[in-house]
């Protein structure tokens, strides 16, 4: 029903059937799914959380890649918020209000903070980082829609995978812990 960006783990949503196919990618289209990511990126973004409204579409010149347009591209509205901070790193939760290709990839990189391991929109500054990292720290953390066929409410959550942990574990005890711990998340 929908994708996730390569060397990125988490919570996909498969239709059984044609129908139940329709009625969740009809969900998506009216923007009535919720879907939550965490990610480890670059820096420190501001403590609390904000707001990324841009456009986004192919880049100019690099034809596979997205970029921040200022016209002719589509909206994409990313929301997040800062949970811990290292001295390398700050760990977001985000929430995507639109699902545009490599959306929180894109926003994170245009505000000078790419998640950690991202080799295609990183620009190497998450070579900074103490160890090797075995993939984008980018994870579909929790995913909310209506059952197509009964229009109960299914919630799921996909919990941390390992290598992300491991990450985590290494940078040690965070300088600026938020209000939601990360152990409170897994």
């Amino acid at each position: 029903v929908h994708r996730l960006d390569k060397d990125t783990s988490g919570a996909l949503v498969i239709a059984k059937n044609e129908t139940a196919l329709q009625g969740l990618s009809e969900q998506f289209k009216r923007r009535e799914v919720t879907k939550e990511y965490l990610a480890l990126v670059a820096g420190h973004l501001q403590p609390g959380s904000g707001r990324i409204e841009t456009l986004i579409g192919r880049h100019p010149v690099r034809r596979q890649r997205m970029a921040v347009r200022t016209r002719g591209g589509r909206q994409a509205v990313t929301v997040y918020e800062t949970l811990e901070q290292w001295p390398c790193a700050s760990l977001l939760n985000i929430r995507i209000e639109t699902g545009r290709t490599h959306q929180i990839r894109v926003h994170l990189s245009h505000l000078g903070h790419p998640v950690l391991g991202d080799t295609q929109y990183g620009a190497g500054s998450w070579r900074a980082f103490p160890a090797p990292l075995p993939r984008q720290m980018l994870h579909a953390r929790h995913i909310v829609f209506r059952h197509p066929h009964s229009g109960k409410r299914m919630e799921f959550t996909a919990p941390l995978p390992s290598d992300m942990a491991a990450v985590i574990d290494l940078m040690g005890s965070p300088i600026s812990p938020g209000r939601h711990p990360i152990r409170d998340l897994v």
